[in-house]
């Protein structure tokens, strides 16, 4: 599936945020944004879990996970930044872009006894995702780097 890339100063970035997930990596009140819109749309959405890339959004673990992935676009510019201050740095959300994806993972052992088609229900979540963040007139839809 291709990622969504945009622009949003709809979410925020708590201070200690990155220390959940890599240095530099954000996007956990975008996930849990995410999240409660899935849950109206019917998904068995579990809490937003935090990975080194980013943030988690788990909407369904059967017959398989089926997942988005958001957080956002490195352009290398926050490791410029002189160690003493990385502690204290917080970005200007304004300038961030945001991306989002939708994956599916099937448990080896399903792979192995049969195949699990994932397809329709990456394509169905992925479309849902489009829908969601362009209804939403905070979020600017931009081409990814």
């Amino acid at each position: 599936m291709e990622s969504i890339c945009f622009q949003s100063t709809l979410f925020k970035i708590s201070p200690d945020e990155d220390e959940e997930t890599n240095p530099f990596r954000y996007g956990k009140e975008l996930a849990e944004w995410l999240r409660k819109r899935f849950l109206n749309l019917g998904y068995d959405v579990e809490d937003v879990i935090p990975e080194d890339w980013g943030w988690c959004v788990m909407c369904q673990r059967k017959p398989f996970d089926l997942w988005i992935g958001c957080g956002n676009m490195e352009d290398g510019s926050f490791y410029k930044i002189p160690p003493a201050e990385k502690s204290e740095f917080i970005p200007d959300v304004s300038k961030i872009i945001w991306t989002c994806f939708v994956a599916a993972e099937v448990p080896l052992f399903k792979k192995i006894f049969k195949k699990v088609d994932t397809k329709s229900s990456e394509e169905k979540l992925q479309k849902e995702l489009e829908e969601v963040l362009k209804s939403e007139p905070k979020i600017q839809i931009v081409e990814c780097p």
